[in-house]
């Protein structure tokens, strides 16, 4: 899956977040250690709506 992130410079590295996805965000003291951070946190985060969502009738819709 691909997810727009919002990738913000400061002077103590990067912060990243996902639109979205309310709450997920991460840091990094580079860009890449950002987007690597912001790739668990994303699994994680998505591991927890997985589990959220265990024992209900879940349906997918496509959207384009």
């Amino acid at each position: 899956m691909r997810y727009r992130i919002a990738l913000h410079e400061s002077d103590e590295g990067f912060s990243v977040s996902v639109p979205g996805l309310p709450g997920c965000w991460s840091q990094g003291a580079t860009e890449a250690e950002a987007l690597e951070n912001i790739k668990d946190a994303i699994r994680e985060y998505l591991a927890v709506v997985n589990e959220q969502l265990r024992g209900e009738e879940v349906r997918e819709v496509e959207v384009v």
